[in-house]
């Protein structure tokens, strides 16, 4: 297969003009994400930046530009840019079965907002449950561990939510829902890819020991309001 990886150097952008293109709000040549989805931007052209920054601050007070380093107006700043590992996965992954894989649905909703806000409090938004199909691992009914998809392009899907809850660790979850969420996307012709803080050394090994490759570092620049 012919794989062009050039979509992925902006991301947000491709996915919004492709797979997500309807759950995107749009200035010109820089497009977001509604809020209630993902508070992700993505720049195609920045001559537009201030302007369309300033439109999308009136809908969220706290919001990632991905890529492109940004532009802000008077009453915005970066308060921080988290550097990211951007990973490829290039063939299913061996299937590992050993503890049982639950594809959460409306009903699981809740439990997976809740689990991942506890553990990663600030990214996984109202309906960001809507971008892909989300696995889970319940254990005596609770959920403690999930995997999914976020971002789509046409020849991509990104891997997300990668989270167990603290006193689950160390007991292969992650592993499992990775693999389950990889092959899954491989059998809808498609690539999968994540993203990592670079400075997150052992997700980064995990994700090696599965195969994934590191393609390029990508940066996620965290605008807030000026106080």
């Amino acid at each position: 297969m012919d794989i062009n990886y050039t979509p992925l150097d902006n991301p947000v952008w491709y996915s919004l003009q492709q797979t997500h293109h309807e759950l995107g709000v749009f200035y010109k040549d820089i497009a977001f994400y509604h809020p209630d989805f993902c508070p992700f931007g993505g720049v195609f052209k920045p001559s537009e930046m201030i302007t369309a920054l300033s439109e999308y601050s009136k809908h969220t007070t706290d919001f990632y530009v991905v890529g492109t380093s940004p532009s802000c107006p008077p009453h915005l700043t970066v308060c921080k840019e988290l550097i990211c590992n951007q990973m490829v996965l290039d063939s299913p992954i061996p299937i590992i079965h050993t503890h049982t894989t639950t594809a959460l649905g409306t009903e699981h909703h809740q439990d997976l907002f809740d689990l991942v806000n506890t553990v990663q409090p600030g990214y996984f938004k109202k309906y960001t449950c809507r971008m892909g199909q989300y696995y889970g691992i319940y254990i005596d009914n609770i959920l403690v561990a999930v995997t999914g998809e976020r971002m789509k392009m046409n020849q991509f899907t990104e891997v997300s939510a990668v989270v167990t809850h603290p006193d689950h660790t160390g007991n292969g979850y992650a592993k499992q829902l990775v693999a389950k969420t990889a092959n899954a996307i491989f059998a809808q012709n498609k690539i999968p890819y994540l993203h990592v803080a670079s400075t997150n050394i052992g997700a980064i090994r995990l994700y090696e020991k599965l195969g994934f490759r590191t393609r390029r570092q990508i940066s996620f620049w965290q605008l807030s309001l000026t106080h």
